[in-house]
């Protein structure tokens, strides 16, 4: 037993050197949400809260015209030939690329279990079916911090899709964190059906768009780049959506030591570009994890607030209830008493019930017997009616008084909301903030902390 705890912290201890700081803050963020007894996602579920655990790793999704060189760049970012390459529409569907333990490929439904964000797809008939997920062990570049989402190639004329394509791949870019844009240059750039889409994404998610364009060194002499590149920069700012100042395109292409080109290649922006997404997904998960502990604990607030209002809202049900009843029972009870006096001779009641009580007796109901005198003999039976009446009502007040009390909470379950409440403002609160100074750290000098 010691032996196979001592293997585990080791292959904890290496599995901690070998990942970065990014990774592992974003790690154990995800672990606060699904991998404890008291995790967020339990807690929030139990306050009817709906709660989506941070994803370890950022979106890009990459979109373009068919042959664009998506997978291409996929396949040289990874440094592993994972996707189809080739002039034909080899992607017709969409791909994850991400990296894990070991070499696997997922189907639709695999897929959706792996990327729970994405369930909204499955409005869209027929995305599914053509929905795959292709797991790596590369660790290139900052490819476990990444997952690229592959998307059909784009055409024009009388292609049919077997979903609705531009539906999809909006949605998918909704999700993603970045959506890079590969245009190519050899003639299928100014694809119409890719310009709707990325009118429609500007529209939603302008912020996460970059353009590219790919296969840079394949477009001949620098004078007919610079042609390409402002007959699709003229297209784009044509749109409304896409016209818009400090437009960039850098040119990228995947480098061959054996065919040197003499155009320049900005492929390395676009690992920056990617680096940078990184530290931002870190500082919003750290910030989303703290919008989520304070949602928790208002909520557990607000529900004991609302408990002890229920309580107090229910006592004074059971007073009122309590109130109505007695009088309901008391009145008449009276009114009978008094007729029932009446019928004795005052020495015979003392006899019976003794002198003090029977002096009670009279003290009580000669209330009701001067009343019931003052009433004129034809309206007496009209005053029983409005009394019965009278009776029943205070009866009915006190069953509705008494029906009227909310569901409160017992004290085991004020405890434990008490308890969720103590865990998550000590507990997580303080990793949270441990995870931000250890990410600060990273970047800002240690005399500033």
């Amino acid at each position: 037993m010691s032996g196979a705890r001592k293997g585990r912290s080791v292959a904890n201890a290496l599995d901690t050197a070998l990942t970065t700081p990014s990774e592992r803050i974003l790690r154990e963020c995800h672990s606060l949400y699904v991998d404890d007894e008291n995790d967020l996602v339990k807690i929030a579920s139990s306050l009817g809260l709906r709660l989506l655990p941070p994803r370890k790793k950022i979106i890009v999704m990459i979109m373009g015209n068919h042959s664009a060189g998506k997978s291409s760049f996929i396949n040289w970012y990874v440094e592993e030939h994972i996707q189809k390459t080739g002039v034909a529409i080899e992607t017709q569907g969409f791909t994850f690329i991400t990296s894990g333990r070991k070499r696997e490929s997922l189907t639709g439904n695999a897929t959706l279990h792996l990327y729970p964000h994405f369930r909204p797809l499955l409005e869209f008939k027929g995305v599914t079916d053509y929905l795959s997920a292709e797991i790596s062990t590369s660790k290139q570049k900052k490819f476990s911090l990444v997952t690229f989402v592959d998307t059909p190639g784009l055409v024009d004329g009388d292609m049919i899709y077997p979903f609705d394509v531009n539906s999809a791949i909006t949605s998918f870019g909704e999700q993603a964190d970045l959506i890079f844009v590969f245009f190519d240059p050899m003639g299928q750039a100014l694809c119409k059906r890719t310009l709707n889409i990325v009118e429609k994404l500007s529209e939603k998610c302008g912020d996460k768009l970059r353009f590219y364009l790919s296969k840079a060194d394949e477009a001949g002499r620098e004078t007919d780049r610079q042609r390409v590149m402002m007959q699709i920069v003229q297209e784009l700012c044509r749109r409304p959506g896409l016209n818009k100042c400090g437009f960039e395109m850098p040119t990228i292409y995947i480098p061959n030591p054996q065919r040197p080109s003499r155009c320049v290649n900005q492929i390395d922006e676009v690992c920056e570009t990617i680096e940078k997404s990184i530290n931002q997904a870190v500082q919003k998960t750290l910030d989303q994890l703290e919008k989520d502990c304070d949602l928790i604990t208002s909520t557990i607030s607000n529900k004991l607030a609302q408990d002890r209002a229920n309580m107090s809202y229910n006592k004074s049900s059971r007073i009122n209830s309590f109130l109505c009843g007695l009088l309901a029972f008391f009145l008449p009870t009276l009114f009978i008493t008094g007729f029932l006096v009446t019928t004795f001779a005052p020495e015979e009641l003392d006899t019976l019930v003794g002198e003090g009580l029977a002096r009670v007796l009279y003290m009580s109901t000669a209330v009701v017997m001067y009343l019931w005198e003052w009433i004129p003999e034809d309206g007496q039976l009209v005053s029983i009616i409005v009394f019965g009446a009278m009776c029943y009502f205070f009866f009915f007040l006190a069953r509705y008084f008494a029906g009227q009390g909310y569901k409160t909470l017992t004290k085991k379950e004020k405890k434990n909301l008490m308890e969720c409440s103590e865990y998550v403002r000590d507990v997580i609160k303080a990793k949270k903030k441990r995870l931000y100074e250890e990410y600060l750290q990273q970047c800002a000098a240690e005399y500033d902390f």
